[in-house]
């Protein structure tokens, strides 16, 4: 599979615009999931062109939780983008266009065969999980539960291999011992402990950023 990250507090390169919020596009199993859409649809959607990424070729869209910095950008996606597309919410997330068709998540749900949602926990978030032949790819926006209950709530699906995302203010850095991908971004508070301990597995997020697994 291959993530590419589209909205970020930092960017890689020069033409791409950075913004406090998160978004990123996860190619895997034949379908492409925009997951969140930052703060601002304008940004968004220049990001997402310079990285060659059309509205059109998104096939769903997983909003990991309700917070602005990732829902932001939504709307204005939806206006530009023909014809409806499904978008997974948690719960605690409300959603109201016509051209979407908006699935709430409260329980761990299959989206598709080899991709799941954790489910929403703790009443506020939801994060993405793909079973790759190596291992499974985890993808959040905040990690408002904490990570070790997002880990714990795809441990069914098999060994964590990467974890992608926004972690807050995570610091219980063994959980990532066994993983061969961790790539912090957005509000990742210790980015540069992570980086300093795991060097060979630490990927530098920002507007980009691919990561193939």
């Amino acid at each position: 599979m291959k993530i590419t990250i589209v909205y970020d507090n930092e960017t890689l390169r020069d033409g791409l615009i950075a913004d406090w919020g998160f978004a990123c596009v996860a190619d895997a199993e034949g379908v492409r999931i925009l997951f969140d859409t930052g703060a601002n649809s304008d940004i968004l959607l220049h990001n997402m062109r310079n990285l060659g990424v059309a509205p059109a070729s998104i096939d769903e869209i997983f909003i990991s939780h309700s917070h602005w910095d990732h829902t932001g950008g939504l709307s204005g996606l939806l206006n530009i983008r023909q014809g409806k597309i499904k978008v997974y919410i948690p719960a605690s997330c409300s959603g109201d266009s016509d051209a979407a068709d908006f699935v709430t998540v409260s329980d761990p749900l299959e989206i598709r065969p080899r991709i799941f949602s954790t489910g929403e926990l703790r009443h506020i978030e939801q994060s993405l999980a793909v079973k790759t032949e190596e291992g499974v790819v985890v993808i959040a926006g905040c990690s408002h539960p904490g990570v070790r209950e997002i880990l714990d709530a795809v441990a069914a699906h098999g060994r964590v291999k990467a974890l992608v995302g926004g972690l807050h203010g995570f610091n219980e850095f063994d959980l990532l011992r066994d993983m061969d991908v961790v790539c912090a971004t957005h509000c990742t508070q210790h980015k540069e402990a992570i980086a300093s301990l795991y060097p060979e597995k630490f990927i530098r997020g920002g507007v980009g950023t691919v990561i193939n697994l």
